[in-house]
C-alpha cells in the first residue's frame, strides 16, 4: 500500500498478541500488490489477523485499494483509486473459486487450515464511514492455491494474485 496507517499496525499487533496467547489460534499476515484476472478490475490488499476453525473465531483486517475499476462481482463499482480498509465478516470452512471467471476455467476449492484462511470480508471506501461498501469472499494461503501455481491470494469477482504471506500457528 502506498499509505501506512499506524492505527492498523496497532490493531494487527494486538491481534498477533491475542493469537499468541490463546491455544489453537493461528496468526497470519500478508501483502499483495496486484490481484486481478477477471475481465475488469485489480486490487491491492494487505492485512492479517488470527483465526481458529475449531470454534469459528476470526479477527482480521487490513488495507485495500482498487487499482483498476471493478465492473463485476461483489466489488462491482469500486473505482480505480478507491478503497481504504477491510475487516472480517465471517470465517468459512471452504470456498470454491476461479481466478479468471472464464467458463472454461476449472472451479477449484480452498479449505481453511493450518496455512490457509477462507473468509468473508467487508470492504470500505473512504467516505462510507462504518458502513461497508462491498462484501466478498477472499482466500489467503502460504501455499499455492489449488490448480494455480504461483498464486496464493484470491478476491471474489476480482481474481488471484501472489502475496508475501506468513502464518504462525499457536503452540
Amino acid at each position: 500500500m502506498k499509505k501506512f496507517c499506524w492505527g492498523m499496525l496497532f490493531t494487527l499487533s494486538s491481534v498477533f498478541a491475542l493469537a499468541a496467547g490463546v491455544q489453537g489460534q493461528t496468526g497470519f499476515g500478508f501483502n499483495s500488490s496486484n490481484i486481478a484476472g477477471f475481465p475488469t478490475g485489480a486490487v491491492e490488499l494487505t492485512g492479517g489477523g488470527a483465526f481458529n476453525p475449531a470454534n469459528k473465531f476470526i479477527h482480521s483486517g487490513g488495507g485495500f485499494r482498487c487499482l483498476a475499476s471493478v465492473q463485476q462481482g461483489p466489488l462491482n463499482g469500486c473505482l480505480a483509486g478507491q478503497g481504504i480498509r477491510w475487516d472480517t465478516a465471517a470465517l468459512l470452512p471452504s470456498a470454491q473459486f476461479k481466478c479468471t471467471g472464464a467458463a472454461s476455467e476449472t472451479l477449484q476449492t480452498a479449505t481453511t487450515g493450518a496455512n490457509t484462511v477462507v473468509l468473508v470480508a467487508d470492504f470500505y471506501r473512504q467516505g462510507d464511514g462504518n458502513e461497508e461498501s462491498f462484501t466478498a469472499k477472499m482466500i489467503v494461503s502460504e501455499a499455492d492455491l489449488p490448480g494455480n501455481p504461483g498464486v496464493n491470494v484470491w478476491v471474489q469477482g476480482v481474481g488471484c494474485g501472489s502475496a508475501v504471506v506468513n502464518f504462525s500457528p499457536s503452540r
